[in-house]
């Protein structure tokens, strides 16, 4: 395989800046996304198109690989998939008609180029290149045992023990030695993986994280989402289903359901925050679905108020839903600067101080003497909120009502968001009240856990057999979290590199 070349010195020039305040720190992150394709021409073309619909699932590091003629070839870069894959040049250097991508978010720490995926192995089967959305939470176990065993890891990332358990198999057969490794994996995972025949989707048992499959000019298309498919003029064929693995070969697709039957539990986030609103997730529409839960917050939190305003992009939808169904005015009383980057917000106090300001201004001539709603999707750590309301009033707002269109985020996540750890989550360290003060909003209000239900079309949550994971907001875990040990409640994760 090929090595990366070109930008490779990007590995240790971009540090994340992991200050208390930073504004960065305070949105929920999504870890990754997968794509891949199979036997259809200039495949690393199409899939460097699929990463860039999926670019808000991951916006550190991206990479390919392909295959062609016996070898594989890959490319990984840090930064945006347009900064690297748009390239003719680095397309040229991924020939072939299978290619698997990814895109991925890194936690604190280092972003290592050695980290990104994919990642890929030459074992005696052939080569075998994967890519994993979600988390591991048996990976620290699995990996100490590996090495304990022998086994030398290249990198810090919990993709790298899948490949280390395909490795270990004695099955005479890849696909077989693929099924036993996910066997001994616990936690949430979409992964799309390569060899010199197949291209090979999975889903965990629980369907936490998403993946769908499209078709192309009779070829089959694997994707996060299906924005994926449609910046390609792909056809959606259907959703992935939980504990399926699919096998794309030139005999075309076979299906194989390894595991017990379980009912599917998918990631709440996805409809709430990642993933885009264009996209359908089982079924529904993303965004019609925020639309119904600003519904339903305006059932829930009526307001005696002039105007509603989202907080851009996440609150757009849910605000429209809330103007909607109170009668009030929907306003863009926040105008976002698209143009503003990651690199632009240097690590330093008086770059934090106008942080908010650099990527969000008011449009005064809307809120000015106005009593004004701010609609937006969630609260982490509630910094961005602070500014957001002060921006507020400094533009001559008479009132500031703060409405969140779900529940309070009360424990961190395992399974592939970039959630703070307990303590550093507003909502699990303050009473509302006191929320509302640190803010500095006249009220704060957040969608209950059964008006989230009843956006996604259900009368309520059912605590015996809950429809969604939903964890961050009710503590209730779905699987085991074998590397939480004690009192240890560090994000269980080894995306990035130690400190």
């Amino acid at each position: 395989m090929t090595e990366p070349a070109g930008d490779c010195n990007l590995s240790s020039s971009w540090e994340i800046d992991a200050a208390q305040d930073s504004d960065e720190e305070d949105r929920l992150r999504e870890y990754c996304g997968v794509f891949g394709v199979f036997d259809l021409p200039d495949a690393a073309a199409i899939t460097a198109l699929g990463l860039h619909a999926l670019q808000h699932r991951g916006q550190e590091a991206a990479g390919i690989v392909t295959f062609e003629g016996g070898r594989f070839f890959g490319e990984r870069r840090l930064g945006l998939v347009g900064d690297h894959f748009s390239k003719e040049t680095t397309i040229k250097r991924l020939p072939g008609a299978a290619a698997i991508g990814h895109v991925r978010y890194a936690t604190t720490g280092e972003t290592m180029l050695r980290n990104v995926q994919p990642l890929f192995a030459e074992l005696n089967t052939g080569g075998f290149a994967v890519a994993h959305n979600g988390n591991l939470t048996n990976a620290q176990a699995l990996r100490r045992e590996l090495i304990a065993e022998g086994a030398i890891f290249q990198s810090t990332s919990d993709t790298e023990v899948i490949l280390h358990l395909v490795a270990r198999s004695r099955k005479p057969l890849l696909i077989d030695r693929f099924v036993e490794a996910l066997r001994s994996i616990e936690g949430a995972y979409s992964l799309v993986a390569l060899t010199n025949k197949k291209l090979i989707g999975a889903r965990d048992p629980l369907g936490i994280r998403p993946l769908v499959i499209g078709e192309l000019n009779g070829k089959y298309i694997l994707a996060s989402e299906t924005c994926a498919l449609d910046i390609i003029g792909a056809r959606f064929v259907r959703d992935v289903m939980n504990g399926e693995i699919v096998v794309i070969s030139e005999h075309g697709l076979q299906s194989m359901r390894p595991f017990p039957p379980q009912r599917m539990r998918p990631c709440i986030f996805e409809y709430i925050y990642f993933a885009r609103p264009d996209s359908i997730v089982h079924g529904r529409s993303v965004y019609l679905v925020r639309k119904a839960m600003g519904a339903e917050l305006a059932r829930e939190h009526p307001i005696d108020a002039d105007v509603v305003v989202p907080v851009p992009d996440s609150g757009v939808p849910a605000a429209l839903g809330y103007a909607q169904q109170s009668g009030l005015p929907f306003e863009l009383g926040i105008i976002r600067n698209h143009y503003i980057g990651r690199t632009f917000i240097e690590p330093t106090q008086i770059a934090r101080d106008f942080g908010v300001r650099m990527k969000h201004s008011a449009n005064r001539a809307v809120v000015a003497g106005k009593r004004v709603i701010l609609v937006d999707d969630s609260i982490v750590r509630g910094t961005t909120s602070v500014k957001i309301v002060q921006m507020m009033r400094d533009a001559g707002a008479t009132e500031v009502h703060f409405l969140i269109s779900s529940p309070p985020i009360t424990h961190p996540d395992y399974y592939g968001i970039d959630t703070p750890q307990k303590e550093n989550l507003l909502a699990a360290t303050h009473t509302l009240e006191e929320m509302r003060d640190y803010i500095g909003c006249d009220s704060l209000a957040f969608l209950s856990v059964d008006g989230i239900y009843r956006a996604m079309g259900y009368e309520r949550r059912d605590p015996a057999r809950p429809q969604f994971t939903d964890h961050c907001f009710t503590g209730d875990y779905p699987t085991p979290l074998t590397d939480l040990v004690g009192e240890n409640r560090a994000q269980l994760s080894l995306l990035a590199e130690a400190s």
